[in-house]
């Protein structure tokens, strides 16, 4: 067997490669099961009862705040609660206000309001007066929400934090092998639907080491005889429940002690974290104690084949550990090569800036039967690229794996956002999109505050930045479109961009006017732009890209060319005449450019 310091040095290797991504993950991990210690309980700032170091996750604490608050009506203490919410609330305001420029402001904004109301725990005391009234009793709300509460954490722990641990391990494990893991390796759960199950393994799991911690000694020999069940379902996630908790046991015989020296030698590594302020276990430790685990199991998994134990051979994902050799790899996957072989290249046949444009633009100056068929192949092509990976060694064999998988149905590998956009049609939708916008923002407000103003700069029913920012995603993000996750950052990036430079500009031409100002919102900067504007430029954003060009794109291209020139020439000349007029006499007044009537609205993008 592998000494300690031989795997984690192999560990280090693993994590090195795939860093990125085992960082994301072990990220949202530690979100959903608290496993990094975190400086602060936010749960409970709202009413003073902060303590340091308090490992906290987003149900676990949700869970907490919620048993706590019954405990405080069952003790009569609601009047004492409710203006302790209230005190909290209004705290918060008030900071925020008397540091206008905080990026972390408090006092406007949904993000800010929600904020507000959760660590405050508003929303718990409207939850229980609600339930309250339904059950008519107090005792009564006390018992549903106790029982909420005890279901929400076991649904939590069941369906979500449980099941995530497991495809945390399965992931790990496949980048031990293998150059590549895909972001979309997460789903294989799903793929062979057996996600539900997972989670009642992990149940059953959970409770046979709760019964057992009841005697002490006996709870802290069966965390570790338990230890491998989620790395045996990350292997072979149909195996039954009592065959995982007892192939586990049998694993675990003899390496007990071990197992707890592994754990142990990772004390210098915690004490770094509260050095650091938790700094060093997000961004090296827990990934790095993930990947040491995937290692340890390995090492199990390979003594248990050598002792041909009982049920071991229930570890059958023999390319989970090594890789599969060429002439295996050609019987499940030759009919990828053949394919491959005669799949056409792209060939624009195209020449000079028109070839220039379209390679990084994704941008036609006239639609062609030769950019369709293109378009065609390249959906196609996409498809093709993760078992032609497979087929070179680089990604994990799926056709190899016990279990069958079925074919993936990704939205995302569609020929609609492959494509080219011509220039009418891309001038048509940034018309399309700004009137888009500009019905987005008037309804926004009509709804938030009840009055209906006309949003903007400009007088006519558009706000071109939405136009604006569309066209640079589709453009200058083209070839970042088979990557969603890596999309929805530059969005974010490239819309925070245009959104905060686009507010200084207008600034400086128009005397300080400003028509919009997120001095108060949770996490914004200088005022310009916030994490709410983003978050919606990100989500929209991805709606553009995938669905919504691509089907604008589609209508377009049933009308007749000239038709869709002499509408895109008629909009331009509507919209320069109204940009002149606005540069000199822009479009201002109350909800617009003056909030002070509107101190809970929600001012966004401008023009």
């Amino acid at each position: 067997m592998r000494t300690r310091k031989e795997m984690k040095a192999d560990a280090g290797k693993v994590l090195k490669r795939h860093y990125g991504l085992f960082l994301l993950l072990c990220m949202v991990a530690s979100l959903l099961g608290g496993e990094i210690a975190l400086t602060g309980n936010i749960w409970k700032d709202g009413v003073g009862q902060g303590g340091a170091f308090a490992p906290v996750s987003f149900s676990q604490g949700m869970v907490v705040n919620l048993v706590d608050f019954t405990a405080d009506i069952a003790r009569g203490e609601q009047k004492r609660r409710e203006q302790e919410i209230h005190e909290a609330e209004e705290r918060y305001v008030e900071e925020s206000e008397r540091n206008k420029d905080a990026i972390l402001g408090r006092s406007r904004g949904v993000f800010a309001l929600v904020v507000n109301k959760l660590t405050s725990g508003a929303y718990f005391m409207t939850l229980l007066m609600g339930i309250r009234s339904l059950v008519g009793t107090d005792s009564g709300a006390i018992v549903v929400m106790l029982l909420g509460a005890m279901l929400l954490l076991l649904f939590v722990e069941i369906f979500l934090t449980g099941v995530y641990k497991t495809v945390v391990l399965r992931m790990f494990l496949e980048g031990r092998c293998y150059e590549k893991v895909s972001v979309q390796r997460a789903w294989f759960l799903l793929r062979v639907k057996k996600w539900c199950h997972v989670g009642v393994v992990q149940l059953v799991t959970n409770l046979f080491a709760f019964l057992w911690g009841l005697t002490i000694a006996g709870g802290i020999i069966k965390h570790y005889s338990y230890y491998l069940v989620p790395c045996i379902l990350a292997e072979n996630p149909a195996v039954g429940t009592m065959e995982a908790i007892t192939l586990s046991r049998k694993m675990m015989k003899g390496h007990k002690w071990e197992c707890f020296v592994l754990e142990l030698s990772f004390l210098g590594w915690e004490l770094l974290g509260i050095l650091t302020i938790g700094l060093s276990d997000i961004f090296f430790t827990a990934p790095y104690k993930v990947a040491v685990m995937g290692e340890y199991y390995a090492e199990l998994r390979r003594l248990c084949q050598e002792k041909g134990l009982d049920n071991g051979k229930l570890l059958n994902d023999r390319y989970l550990f090594e890789q599969a050799g060429a002439e295996t790899l050609e019987q499940a996957y030759g009919d990828v090569e053949e394919e491959c072989g005669k799949f056409p290249q792209e060939d624009l046949q195209l020449n000079g800036i028109h070839k220039f444009l379209a390679e990084v633009f994704g941008l036609s100056v006239r639609q062609s039967k030769n950019l369709e068929e293109v378009e065609a192949r390249r959906s196609r092509g996409f498809e093709l690229e993760a078992d032609r990976e497979a087929l070179e060694g680089t990604v994990y064999p799926t056709r190899l794996y016990p279990i069958p998988e079925k074919r993936k149905r990704k939205w995302v590998v569609s020929l609609n956002y492959l494509r080219y956009y011509s220039v009418w049609s891309l001038l048509m939708m940034f018309f399309m999109l700004s009137f888009m916008g500009w019905v987005w923002e008037v309804s926004l407000h009509l709804i938030t505050d009840g009055v209906l103003v006309n949003r903007g700069v400009m007088h006519g029913p558009w706000l071109p930045i939405y136009g604006c920012g569309s066209v640079l995603i589709l453009l200058f993000l083209n070839r970042f479109r088979r990557n969603p996750a890596l999309e929805f950052i530059l969005i974010v990036v490239l819309c925070g961009s245009v959104e905060y430079f686009t507010s200084l500009v207008l600034e400086i031409v128009h005397g300080g006017t400003r028509w919009w100002d997120y001095t108060g919102y949770f996490l914004n900067l200088h005022g310009r732009i916030c994490a709410e504007g983003l978050l919606v430029f990100g989500i929209g954003g991805m709606a553009i890209v995938y669905v919504l060009a691509p089907f604008l794109d589609g209508m377009f291209r049933r009308l007749p060319v000239k038709a869709l020139m002499a509408a895109g020439l008629i909009l331009t000349g509507i919209f320069a005449a109204d940009q002149i007029y606005s540069s000199i006499h822009p479009n201002e007044g109350e909800g617009i450019t003056s909030y002070e009537a509107f101190p809970a609205s929600r001012e966004v993008e401008p023009w």
